[in-house]
């Protein structure tokens, strides 16, 4: 079982970090201990490698520097091997230097390529040995700070999650973090809210859970993807359609807008709009009202209006195939969503989460690191 009592560690704070040696002779003991105190390195001593592994499992420990024989007349190094070995049972990540005498060298080498930090003959070089073990104590302040950061965003991402509806969304990562932060902070408001980002970065459910949490979250949630539309079936498919509006329509045609009623409609790929559709568009959000095609009946929108796109907007205002009245109306808030190169920490529970759920009632495959890794490398 690996300790994780390092993570309750202050921000980085090495006074409470010591150096565990472990010797079998006394006077290489008190010389380190002495050579370390000078430095200001705080340190403990094990008795042997029964009271090491004790003192790695509930002292706060930065550091281990461990001789690689410590029994009389020993110097295979087989007595290191198997400390080091059980060391990292204990903690897969704390430095460990080992110190070794000529005849155990190739046993140390060794060790350093299974995951030891580096090893030291001796007599060793007092300059470089402290030069090296304060180094080795400020990364693992750096290291132990970072879980502690983790811990504390997955605890306000937990504390996020029971306070509110985030329809399912998985994520980790601090920078999705803050997009759904603000996607909470807007939802109270009535206000059109423009979501951008690549495509597949997840503006959709941000777009959800902006109408789950909000006072309209018990209306309904209204997709429209307006890249997909054909010009000539904009209007209806918006505003609805009469029958009779235009030729081969039998049936009354129920507009998003109509169906989004007191709820959020949410207009996908706003960037495909036609400049004619835009002006139809904008005139709905100027005055709030619309007529169904083929009527002269005027209705209220009663709806929240959510945008999302792939596209840089403003260079579209810039070429004229964006208006740009249209584009601050709808662009009120603005929200970003980064790419999944932008947010690796997402890409493992991602993949898990598809696996799952596209696996339905049968065993769920697992991913090899090395599948993950390549996802997580992916440009």
């Amino acid at each position: 079982m690996q300790r994780t009592t390092l993570r309750r560690i202050g921000p980085m704070d090495m006074s409470v970090l010591k150096v565990l040696i472990f010797d079998d002779q006394a006077n290489v003991v008190e010389a380190l201990r002495l050579l370390f105190e000078v430095h200001g390195i705080p340190v403990t001593v094990a008795s042997s490698a029964d009271d090491l592994i004790e003192r790695l499992s509930c002292e706060e420990i930065g550091v281990v520097v461990q001789d690689m024989n410590f029994s009389p007349n020993e110097t295979s190094g087989e007595e290191g091997t198997a400390l080091f070995r059980r060391i990292r049972q204990v903690d897969s990540q704390v430095p460990v230097l080992l110190i070794t005498a000529w005849a155990s060298l190739e046993t140390a080498v060794q060790l350093v390529k299974e995951g030891a930090t580096d090893y030291l003959s001796k007599p060793w070089d007092d300059d470089k040995l402290v030069t090296m073990v304060g180094n080795l104590m400020r990364m693992q302040a750096l290291q132990i700070e970072n879980h502690r950061l983790q811990d504390q965003r997955r605890g306000d991402r937990q504390a996020l999650a029971e306070r509110h509806n985030l329809c399912g969304l998985v994520y980790e990562s601090e920078a999705m973090h803050k997009v759904v932060t603000l996607a909470l902070n807007v939802a109270d408001s009535d206000a059109p809210v423009m979501i951008c980002g690549p495509s597949g970065c997840g503006k959709e459910k941000v777009a959800e859970i902006i109408q789950a949490n909000s006072p309209r979250s018990e209306g309904p949630f209204v997709r429209v993807n307006l890249g997909a539309l054909p010009e000539q079936l904009m209007e209806s498919e918006l505003f609805g359609a009469e029958p009779g509006a235009y030729t081969g329509l039998k049936g009354r045609t129920i507009g998003r807008f109509e169906a989004a009623d007191r709820g959020t409609l949410f207009m996908d790929e706003i960037d495909s709009l036609s400049l004619a559709g835009q002006v139809k568009l904008l005139r709905v959000v100027q005055s709030g009202e619309y007529q169904r095609l083929g009527s002269s009946t005027t209705r209220t929108a009663h709806t929240r209006l959510i945008s999302a796109t792939n596209a840089d907007l403003k260079q579209k205002i810039a070429d004229g195939s964006f208006r740009e009245d249209l584009f601050y109306r709808l662009n009120v808030v603005e929200l970003r969503v980064p790419p999944l190169n932008k947010r690796p920490d997402d890409i493992p529970l991602l993949a898990h989460h598809f696996l799952k759920r596209f696996a339905g009632r049968k065993e769920t495959p697992c991913l090899t690191e090395d599948a993950l890794t390549a996802l997580v490398a992916h440009p």
